[in-house]
């Protein structure tokens, strides 16, 4: 079974709580406060594991959540950091984000990884709040909420060498007569679904991976047919074998068949034009097919192309073998390295944007009678504020009359007694005497 996309939901592990506590030992008069912070959450993080293949894995298991950092502890002592989860992927795994579209990662390298959603920080405990004029304060944080979102993983085939062609060209065929592949073969359009990779055997010392992409047709980089199914796969490919029914079995001219399927490549990324190419002139035992080869050789020649092109008869296999040398010979002549315009765009703009400054602007806007305080850095601080004794709430205030919300309200109309709501929580406004 091949799978080669699936959605998951990925969340970082919550940070433990601070905690709240004293130092009571028999020869420590006003022993203080001894408080510890919460450990932090754990990771989500994705790394490439050269031993898979596809994405089956997520298939059956889409939620990842990592663990939460444990409750800070008395003595001053810190809760233990959850493990991070280390999820495996198997090589050429593009990571999206779901909600943005965004590309978080491309992995393609053996041990590389990314974290994917981030575990939260602990929450502070007493001990670090203890001040001159509160040396015993009991204040406490809550832990942070870990990063959860929703992620699209897609595998782009990591193969040496991509078959490409229209449908019932013979790229199946051709597969499964140079390596132990048993692709489904049949003489109808797009029997092949999903790529199929095999293990090819020059028969001199050397093999390379190939991979027989699913059939192509017009419009295909619009997503017309498998479309994009089929393209995001060729970029990953060192090699292009471009076969070609060269006995015009479907009624096609081969060489418009030819020009098409380069058209859809380049339509789709114009880097993949650059991609060194072989035209593997297939079912030459067919009657019509010489002619049609020295037609085609002619055309080519006319708009000034040239190209490696080798007769062959996958059914037969004549002329195989000569191809295979060929190719076995241009993979020396090209870096071993994955083509993927995705890792430059990555490398100039900054995917992790958890790390800038938090907002500390705030909106105010009027729901009927209740007056709404949009800020994230409000809806965060209100997170992490453990609302269960007094001083914590009266910090939370004090932090709030700092920001300048109060006056603002007061400048919107807000009067004593109105209600006063903040992401999911609602407070009375109260006007101090």
């Amino acid at each position: 079974m091949f799978v080669d996309k699936a959605k998951i939901y990925v969340k970082g592990g919550d940070g433990g709580d601070g905690l709240v506590a004293f130092r009571r030992e028999k020869y420590v008069p006003e022993g203080g406060p001894a408080g510890g912070d919460g450990g932090d959450g754990g990771d989500v993080i994705f790394r490439v594991d050269e031993g898979l293949r596809t994405l089956v894995d997520f298939r059956y298991q889409k939620h990842f959540k990592a663990q939460r950092g444990e409750k800070g502890r008395n003595k001053s002592q810190h809760g233990a950091n959850a493990d991070d989860m280390i999820v495996r992927v198997p090589p050429g795994t593009v990571v999206i984000n779901d909600d943005t579209q965004e590309i978080i990662a491309d992995l393609t390298r053996h041990g590389q990884q990314v974290i994917v959603a981030k575990g939260g920080r602990g929450g502070r405990g007493n001990t670090r709040f203890a001040t001159p004029n509160n040396p015993a304060p009991e204040i406490a944080e809550n832990g942070e909420e870990g990063v959860e979102r929703w992620v699209v993983l897609e595998l782009k085939v990591m193969a040496d060498v991509g078959l490409v062609g229209f449908p019932s060209v013979g790229k199946s065929t051709l597969l499964s007569v140079v390596s132990g592949a048993k692709p489904k073969i049949g003489a109808y359009h797009f029997t092949t679904l999903t790529p199929n990779l095999g293990v090819v055997d020059v028969g001199d010392g050397r093999s390379f991976v190939m991979a027989d992409l699913p059939g192509l047709i017009e419009g295909a980089h619009e997503g017309v047919g498998l479309g994009h199914e089929f393209l995001r796969h060729v970029e990953r490919t060192r090699i292009i074998v471009h076969v070609v029914d060269m006995a015009a079995t479907e009624g096609r001219d081969p060489f418009e068949d030819w020009v098409k399927i380069n058209d859809e490549l380049k339509l789709y990324n114009a880097k993949l034009e650059e991609r060194p190419q072989i035209v593997a002139a297939n079912k030459m035992d067919m009657p019509d097919a010489e002619e049609q080869l020295a037609e085609f050789k002619r055309r080519l020649a006319e708009i000034g192309k040239e190209l490696d092109i080798y007769p062959i008869s996958a059914l037969s296999r004549t002329g195989v073998q000569e191809l295979l040398y060929k190719v076995a010979d241009k993979l020396e002549t090209i870096p071993d390295m994955p083509m993927v315009e995705e890792l430059v765009e990555l490398s100039e703009r900054k995917v992790y944007r958890l790390e800038t400054e938090e907002d500390e602007d705030f909106t105010i806007r009027r729901e009927n009678d209740v007056f709404v305080v949009d800020s994230p850095s409000i809806e965060k601080l209100i997170k992490r504020t453990n609302f269960s004794t007094h001083e914590s709430v009266m910090r939370f205030a004090r932090i709030l009359r700092k920001k300048g919300v109060d006056q603002a309200l007061r400048e919107r109309g807000a009067k004593d007694g109105q209600t006063i709501r903040i992401g999911d929580f609602e407070f009375e406004f109260v006007e101090q005497e």
